[in-house]
């Protein structure tokens, strides 16, 4: 398409990663055959550019797309190892390609139009919504569903990256336990603020992703991550002479208290990161994209408006904000604060926490496994910001880094 008539349809995605390719095969999976529906996007997804890890129940949808999974995962600190069992949930680990695989043949089966061209102006006048797109196409759609990466409405009182280069690493010998994944290693140095680790996600015993990841302000350099890569992979144990790198993943996820407006117009929706399917706290996405495509698709088969549950409770919200603020101000240490959660609680609970799906009184328990005088200095900080806030003009958001990536990586956690 280019200047013409502007082409009508009933939904329109704009954007064609993690989050609309969910929402594709939720279509599909649900039966909304009879949409009109236009995709909107520059790049045509395919194979894998990145890896998605979470946890949960087996479940027949997903399963069939795993590389791997796992009932136990190791917990490292520099004091001691501990391995978890995570029954009844496991670990599992999605690459892109199956994901991007099946949506295309959801798309295929849905009919939709595809418009390979980035969105450029989105006008929505309360009744329908206009896009124009990069090549002069015009989209006129009775909703938008946009899961492009889109700065928070303002700045955060605390803004982090979680940022993380991994390399898939084939071995010419066994040295991988495909039995077991390591979660989280925080036997790596420590930055001066904020919190580092590793961990080792193993398809077969020759084959594994090793990956290095912080939770800090700033990103480090190209060097700098091959550098502490090089390190973890020492500190493993493996030999370097008896290893490839067959493949390298890098990512960059915001990590703050600053709120993504899900809904910024009345017929515009937004999903991914920039709805708010991030957890602020640790960089979780993939289940609750999964979940955000569920619920429109559901919502859409019935004839009801495509717009999701939050992603997460607000009080989950608010034990974020206070989790960061903690971090961030030096009042708790990150591998002590999350050693700590798994040390006090069964594993199922943390996990279950980390997902946003906990009851009140789980979350009470999680509170009560912290270190109290850290917690309650950082309550009262987050609740005099908030106090300021109120009272002084909206602060301008920064920017998302380019590396931004929709999808969380293999954890703590996209």
């Amino acid at each position: 398409m280019t200047d013409s008539a502007p082409l009508d349809v009933d939904l329109a995605l704009l954007g064609g990663g993690g989050a609309a390719s969910l929402l594709l095969a939720a279509l599909d999976r649900h039966n909304v055959s009879d949409l009109r529906i236009a995709i909107v996007d520059p790049v045509r997804r395919r194979g894998q550019d990145r890896t998605w890890a979470f946890w949960g129940s087996p479940h027949p949808d997903l399963d069939p797309l795993l590389s791997a999974s796992w009932q136990q995962v190791e917990v490292a600190t520099p004091a001691r190892r501990r391995v978890l069992d995570l029954t009844p949930l496991r670990y599992a680990m999605l690459r892109s390609g199956p994901v991007y695989d099946r949506a295309a043949e959801a798309e295929h089966r849905l009919r939709a139009t595809r418009i390979v061209a980035p969105a450029e102006a989105v006008t929505d006048d309360g009744t329908r919504v206009m896009v124009r797109a990069g090549d002069g196409s015009v989209v006129r759609a009775d909703w938008v569903l946009d899961s492009r990466p889109r700065p928070p409405a303002r700045a955060g009182r605390t803004t982090w990256l979680q940022h993380f280069r991994g390399w898939w690493l084939e071995a010419d010998r066994p040295v991988f336990d495909p039995a077991r994944a390591v979660l989280m290693d925080f036997r790596t140095p420590q930055p001066p603020r904020g919190v580092s680790f590793g961990y080792v996600l193993p398809v077969s015993d020759r084959y594994a992703l090793v990956e290095y990841t912080e939770f800090s302000p700033s990103l480090l350099t190209d060097a700098g991550y091959d550098t502490a890569l090089a390190a973890y992979r020492d500190l493993l144990g493996l030999d370097p002479a008896g290893l490839r790198v067959r493949e390298v993943e890098n990512g960059v996820i915001p990590m703050t208290d600053a709120l993504f407006p899900a809904r910024p117009t009345p017929r515009v929706v937004r999903l991914g990161t920039s709805g708010g399917a991030t957890r602020p706290s640790t960089g979780f996405t993939f289940s609750a994209m999964y979940r955000q495509a569920d619920q429109v698709a559901r919502a859409l088969a019935a004839g009801r408006p495509p717009v999701p549950r939050a992603a997460y409770p607000r009080r989950h919200r608010w034990m974020d904000a206070v989790a960061l603020r903690a971090l961030d101000r030096g009042g708790v240490g990150g591998p002590e604060f999350f050693d700590r959660l798994f040390d006090r609680n069964p594993a199922e609970r943390v996990l279950r926490f980390l997902d946003g799906v906990t009851t009140p009184a789980q979350e009470v328990a999680i509170m009560n496994s912290t270190r109290l005088l850290p917690m309650i200095t950082a309550t009262a900080g987050d609740a005099a910001h908030r106090l300021r806030d109120r009272l002084r003009p909206t602060r301008p958001a920064p920017a998302i880094p380019a590396a931004v990536v929709g999808g969380a990586p293999p954890m703590p956690p996209s």
